[in-house]
C-alpha cells in the first residue's frame, strides 16, 4: 500500500510539474556561465558546449519540468530568487490587468504560506476498492488521502476533493518501469 500511495502522490506531482514549463531556465543558465567562465577562447567555448550537450539536455528538461514550473506557480525562481519572466514589468501591445480578477494577478502559490511537509501518513485498506491515507503534516494540519477503484479507473482524492485520476493499466505500466 505504501508503493500505491508513493506512485499517487508521484503521479500528482508529475502532473502538476508538467503545467508550467515556461521559465528562466536557471539551471540551464548557470551551466551556460560555467561554459563561458571555463576558457577565455571562443573557439575552446565551442568545444566545452559541444562536450557539455548531455549535460545541457538533462539541464533543460531539469528546468521544464522542475524549476521553471516551481517558478511559474510561485511566481519567483527557486534557484535565483528573480521573479517570474511572465510578471516582468513591460511595455505591452495589448492591456487586460485591468479587467481581470485581482486574484488572477499574481503567482496562484506562495511558497512560504504552504511550506508543510508529510511528517507522518497511515494507509488503511477501507475495502477491496478503496484505500485511505491518513496524513499529519509537520505544521499540525491533517488530511485524507483516498484512492478508489471503480472498473479499471483509480480516482484519488483529498478530503473528498477529486485531486487526479488514472487507470488500472498506467498504474500496472508505471509499477512495471
Amino acid at each position: 500500500m505504501k508503493k500505491l500511495a508513493l506512485k499517487v502522490v508521484g503521479l500528482t506531482v508529475l502532473a502538476s510539474a508538467l503545467t508550467g514549463c515556461i521559465g528562466s531556465n536557471a539551471v540551464t543558465g548557470k551551466v551556460m556561465k560555467f561554459n563561458v567562465e571555463v576558457v577565455d577562447n571562443r573557439y575552446a567555448r565551442a568545444g566545452v558546449n559541444f562536450l557539455l550537450a548531455p549535460v545541457y539536455g538533462i539541464t533543460t528538461a531539469a528546468d521544464y519540468v522542475v524549476f521553471n514550473s516551481l517558478e511559474f506557480w510561485t511566481g519567483k525562481n527557486p534557484i535565483s530568487g528573480a521573479p517570474h519572466i511572465f510578471d516582468s514589468k513591460v511595455d505591452t501591445q495589448f492591456k487586460v490587468n485591468d479587467e481581470l480578477d485581482p486574484s488572477l494577478k499574481d503567482a496562484p502559490i506562495d511558497p512560504l504560506s504552504n511550506n508543510r511537509t508529510i511528517e507522518s501518513g497511515e494507509m488503511i485498506k477501507v475495502d477491496d476498492n478503496t484505500v485511505q491515507m491518513d496524513i499529519v503534516y509537520n505544521n499540525g494540519d491533517k488530511a485524507t488521502l483516498t484512492g478508489i477503484k471503480d472498473g479499471e479507473n483509480v480516482s484519488y482524492y483529498i478530503d473528498g476533493e477529486l485531486v487526479s485520476q488514472t487507470t488500472i493499466a498506467e498504474l500496472e505500466a508505471l509499477q512495471n518501469s
